[in-house]
């Protein structure tokens, strides 16, 4: 039986997590914030809805300006509305990912040595000669 040094230095006692209280530092989360997140969700939701009705609103007119009695089949109406949320939404999730991807890395970049960044002159600025 393999004991805690066979899992590796983090592993804690009896080969479990170590506990929140031992002495191992939290590294920061990588993740965006939580209301981003759920700002991107409800982003795409929405985006879903409205690309539904814009599907559902083309396959109506097609059929309609083709036909004048003829009312769309709900069938269609159903595909037309399906492949428009879905395609709004796709678009609005690929724009989310990378916001939020752009958002994690603007924040990992803003802490990064903030301040030797300030004191460190550009090369070839007169700043400090004189």
């Amino acid at each position: 039986m393999a004991g805690p040094d066979a899992l590796g230095p983090e592993a804690g006692r009896n080969g479990q997590d170590p506990a929140p209280g031992d002495d191992q530092t939290a590294l920061p989360s990588a993740a965006p914030p939580t209301s981003a997140r759920v700002m991107a969700v409800v982003a795409i939701v929405v985006a879903g809805a409205c690309g539904g009705l814009i599907g559902f609103g083309i396959v109506d007119l097609r059929v309609s300006g083709e036909q004048a009695e003829a009312q769309a089949s709900p069938a269609a109406a159903a595909v037309g509305a399906l492949i428009g949320a879905v395609v709004a939404a796709l678009g609005v999730a690929v724009v989310a990912v990378l916001v939020l991807r752009a958002m994690t890395e603007w924040r990992r970049i803003e802490g990064d040595d903030e301040p030797t960044r300030r004191a460190t002159p550009r090369p070839g600025s007169t700043r400090g000669r004189s």
